[in-house]
């Protein structure tokens, strides 16, 4: 039986709202299905995607075909690049010591709480602000610079125009 991993709509005329579901691929778009991984609500702002990623993964590791909408879900989900990872088709640097490892967000917090803890925090210097808002200004007249710099030559360019075009008309009023 060949599986699909794909949406079933529900809700009012112009009012979707979908299931993620597994289903046989010869049923129709809302026929029975295998079992509901989850669900998409595309009206919402921002749109609300749920899908639970065991599930997920178990039925793509069995052979479960998602649609084109359903795997843009499950990538929204990460269920997509868990499977690639362990599928093989997405390597992580030091993927073997990513097990024992913590987390890269917890070692750099655990590293900021520690300093706090120790008041290791280095307050910035009073005489670094006005600096950097000279030089944030000098930054700011450059641009200015440059915007009539711009304009000027624009002006040229079409006083240049508009000379050729005269003297184009005065040339071929002189030929007739």
């Amino acid at each position: 039986m060949a599986v699909k991993i794909r949406l079933t709509r529900l809700g009012k005329k112009k009012q979707p709202t979908y299931r993620v579901v597994v289903i046989d691929s010869r049923k129709q778009r809302d026929g029975k299905y295998i079992e509901q991984l989850g669900f998409y609500d595309p009206r919402q702002d921002p749109s609300v995607v749920e899908i639970d990623n065991e599930r997920a993964l178990y039925w793509l590791r069995t052979g479960a075909q998602p649609t084109e909408r359903a795997q843009k879900l499950l990538e929204i989900s990460g269920a997509w690049t868990q499977f690639r990872v362990s599928r093989g088709d997405i390597h992580t640097i030091g993927a073997d010591d990513a097990q024992d490892a913590p987390a890269p967000k917890a070692v750099v917090v655990d590293e900021v709480e520690e300093a706090v803890e120790t008041e290791e925090v280095v307050e910035a210097p009073a005489e670094a602000a006005p600096k950097a808002a000279v030089e944030a200004e000098e930054a700011t007249q450059e641009v200015v610079d440059v915007e009539d710099a711009t304009e000027d030559a624009t002006e040229e360019v079409v006083e240049a125009k508009v000379e050729v075009e005269e003297t184009e008309t005065t040339d071929s009023s002189e030929e007739a």
